[in-house]
């Protein structure tokens, strides 16, 4: 019987040393592979479950706390134990509500007095006077108050011509045309509607408990009637004058963010819907617009800027390649967050460790600071002070990347940051060639929001009409917040002036516009949102 492990060490020896090199050098290369395939793996795995239980944005200001981990995240252990009298200085110091905001509200008083038989002193019985008074200041809130207004219109007729046999011609008194004929919806109450759902994203069912808890029915069937055909005829042509407005500006950004859209037989679309966000800069006119399209597919954003020429800022979904005679800018935020993603990825020790993210990071850090000394300066002052002050920390992150690219694994997600820096690098050096542009694009995505928390809450549009009317109705309510108006009042105020406008008119919208010097004072009452 033959020894089979001697077999084994004779075969082993009467192998040639190179042989033997080469398989060593083919397990080693395979472990690599391997260990690779782990290390990505579980960069992965981290990554995923960062972004579902961890901070959904790579810079969270310090005051946007979750509500539920306050206690852990607030704790310093080094800190030491406040004084009570420290305690009390800074609990002294906070303000709950800002009471200026009162300045403009009702007042109404009411007077507490003892009666005239009843003012005399306990002790002698003497008649008592009053020496001072006592306030205490409350908020006092009455819920939405419905009522029917008649428009009650006189016609008129000559008794004389009457009695004479004459032509009688009859006058009639003249009154405002109504939203939509042959509906009790007024302006105010659609607006209401409006305002509800696409500002303080509550859905239609919603609203209609609310109504019907205060006695008064109307069905969410009949209130998306009224918001598609208040669009459809009114709202629309004012969207599309602000739209011509728009494309005149010289620089632009732009988001989009998925839609569910049901067919007319209330069944899913094939296809996922799309909402596009349109947003001027901050040196033009204040106009944000919104694009509901059936798809993702470049020839959108191609249509819809059709006309512009100038910087489109965006972030890399090519896309936006298709729009024509622009120049497309890219997003320093996109290509941070890629580094913050690494980091997310690395193991705990590793992150305080000084890592190339923790390198890249810092390059980041020093622009935006730069950057944000420049947000009151003009666009021509803003390009020469990046020109002199951002442009060597672009070429020193660009020497980084040339030189850390080669020593990282391409497919970790420490190379897919350095990647797309590198092939976006054309892009985002495009900020340096106009003091317009932006380093990054959060202001449209702070922008596309709205909707996105809207969305949230109603889940899907019923239909493509449903949704171009929510699209047109976002753009004139956050146009409206953009230019410092109540969404509310100036809904209320475009709604009764809209349908007695002659729109075919050169000119006739111009005193609709948000940024119109004629608007009434009460279209100007702001809304002022939380920060």
């Amino acid at each position: 019987m033959i020894n089979t492990n001697e077999t084994k060490e004779q075969k082993l020896n009467n192998t040639p040393i190179d042989e033997l090199k080469n398989e060593n050098e083919k397990l080693q290369h395979e472990l690599e592979i391997a260990n690779a395939k782990i290390k990505w793996y579980e960069e992965q795995f981290k990554l995923s479950a960062a972004k579902k239980y961890g901070k959904s944005s790579d810079k969270v200001d310090d005051s946007q706390i979750s509500f539920f981990n306050e206690a852990e995240v607030t704790q310093k252990p080094k800190t030491q134990e406040p004084t009570l009298e420290k305690i009390t200085y800074e609990r002294s110091k906070k303000r709950g509500i800002n009471k200026a905001s009162f300045e403009d509200l009702e007042v109404e008083t009411i007077e507490y007095s003892i009666p005239e038989d009843q003012c005399f002193c306990e002790t002698c019985n003497s008649k008592i006077q009053q020496m001072s008074t006592e306030v205490r200041k409350e908020l006092k809130i009455v819920p939405a108050k419905i009522s029917i207004v008649h428009h009650v219109r006189k016609v008129y007729v000559c008794k004389s011509c009457n009695e004479s046999g004459e032509k009688n011609p009859v006058v009639t008194a003249p009154m405002p045309e109504p939203v939509i004929k042959g509906s009790f919806a007024s302006p105010s109450l659609i607006s209401y509607l409006i305002y509800q759902k696409y500002s303080c994203a509550l859905p239609l069912d919603r609203q209609q408990r609310i109504f019907n808890d205060f006695g008064i029915e109307i069905s969410k069937q009949n209130m998306a009637n009224w918001i598609i055909k208040t669009s459809e005829l009114w709202l629309e042509p004012l969207y599309e004058r602000l739209k011509r407005e728009l494309l005149k500006e010289t620089f632009i950004q732009a988001d989009e963010s998925p839609l569910r859209v049901l067919t007319k037989d209330g069944k899913d679309s094939s296809s996922k819907s799309y909402m596009w966000l349109y947003k001027s800069g901050n040196y033009g006119k204040k106009i944000s617009l919104y694009e509901y399209t059936p798809s993702r597919s470049g020839k959108n954003p191609k249509n819809f800027l059709q006309g512009f020429s100038g910087f489109l800022q965006t972030d890399d979904y090519s896309g936006y390649n298709s729009v024509e005679n622009v120049t497309r800018v890219g997003c320093l935020a996109h290509a941070r967050r890629y580094y913050t993603d690494a980091l997310k990825a690395l193991p705990k020790e590793a992150q305080i460790e000084s890592t190339y993210a923790h390198a890249a990071t810092k390059f980041f850090k020093e622009m935006f600071i730069l950057e944000d000394k420049y947000k009151d300066f003009s666009p021509d002052e803003r390009l020469s002070l990046r020109q002199s002050q951002l442009k060597p920390i672009f070429q020193a992150y660009l020497s980084w990347l040339q030189e850390v690219q080669p020593k990282v694994v391409p497919r970790s997600s420490l190379g897919k940051a350095i990647s797309y820096s590198l092939s976006n690098w054309d892009l985002i050096t495009n900020i340096l060639r106009d003091g317009q542009c932006e380093l990054s694009n959060n202001a449209a995505e702070r922008q596309i929001k709205p909707f996105v928390i809207g969305r949230k809450n109603y889940l899907f549009c019923k239909s493509p009409h449903g949704a171009k009317a929510s699209a047109i109705s976002y753009s004139i309510v956050e146009t409206a917040k953009l230019n410092g108006l109540n969404p509310f009042y100036y809904l209320k105020y475009l709604l009764e002036e809209l349908p007695n406008t002659r729109l075919s008119d050169e000119g006739s919208l111009d005193h609709l516009l948000p940024w119109s010097k004629t608007l009434p004072q009460e279209c100007r009452k702001e809304i002022k949102e939380q920060k």
